[in-house]
């Protein structure tokens, strides 16, 4: 899966940056998915895969803090984007005529800019605040977890992490929250635009362009949502669930989202195809 996710989304990179018909919007902000799937998915697999094939239970705790904020701050960059995305696609359905004036490139740059600020300004404390809490005993802390995700570090601190666990709570509602209001948003308003469409055709070819989008959201915040609740309320859940869970919500996406917009999508699938012919010839 990890193979899958590196070379899916390095294709979808290559096929964006070298067809230039794909320079819009939609193909814009599919190009900054895949670099944030890489991202996410390279700062946890390698060190997973020593871990379950090689056995290199080992991790510095600098390097701990460190994988911890680029998986929390590209997940959080990851949920921008898929807010973008539904924002291009409300955009371009309600608003048709003036979507290229709404989403101008120098539009598109800024969001995108800001997407990644917003992640690194509410992650950048978690590993500050994770690094000044007390541990007992540093060198024999054992993390109940495949990769170190910021509560799995807290709960080994033998002091009080209350500040830990509320500005955790803070960024999610912040984040998260925001995110998938004005994803949900954009969509009742899609909806209402789409069943006042005249035609059967035309309403069936405006739910198509959502489909994608939807199934790659389904897929990041159901496992996310499971695993950052079952942190804080879920203590029932079984452990071995939870890790499962967890390690899924950091593969799936990014194996899934070039799968998924690579076969939705003809201008991509055709590229793709023309390089490995021209790599097979």
């Amino acid at each position: 899966m990890y193979v899958t996710a590196a070379l899916g989304n390095s294709l979808v990179l290559y096929v964006i940056k070298t067809e230039p018909s794909l320079h819009e919007p939609m193909y814009l902000f599919l190009a900054m998915l895949a670099a944030t799937d890489l991202v996410l998915s390279t700062s946890t697999m390698p060190k997973m895969l020593a871990l379950f094939w090689l056995s290199s239970r080992a991790i510095d705790f600098q390097a701990c803090l460190t994988q911890m904020f680029f998986i929390h701050s590209f997940s959080s960059v990851e949920s921008g984007v898929l807010m973008a995305m539904a924002l291009d696609r409300y955009v371009a359905i309600c608003l048709p005529l003036r979507h290229s004036t709404i989403l101008s490139l120098r539009a598109i740059a800024m969001l995108g800019s800001l997407i990644l600020l917003r992640g690194v300004f509410f992650i950048s404390p978690f590993s500050f605040l994770a690094s000044r809490l007390p541990y007992c005993n540093r060198r024999q802390l054992v993390i109940a977890h495949s990769y170190c995700e910021h509560m799995a570090v807290v709960k080994l601190a033998c002091g009080g992490t209350r500040t830990n666990v509320v500005y955790g709570l803070f960024v999610a509602f912040a984040v998260v929250g925001f995110d998938v209001f004005i994803i949900a948003s954009s969509y009742v308003m899609i909806f209402k635009t789409v069943v006042k469409l005249p035609s059967h055709e035309a309403r069936l070819k405006a739910f198509r362009t959502c489909a994608s989008h939807i199934c790659v959201i389904f897929s990041f915040y159901i496992p996310a949502l499971f695993t950052f609740l079952t942190h804080r309320f879920g203590h029932g859940v079984p452990h071995h669930v939870h890790i499962m869970v967890a390690i899924l919500y950091l593969l799936v996406p990014p194996t899934l989202n070039p799968i998924v917009y690579g076969m939705k999508t003809k201008v991509i699938r055709d590229r793709v195809l023309t390089v490995f012919l021209r790599t097979s010839g």
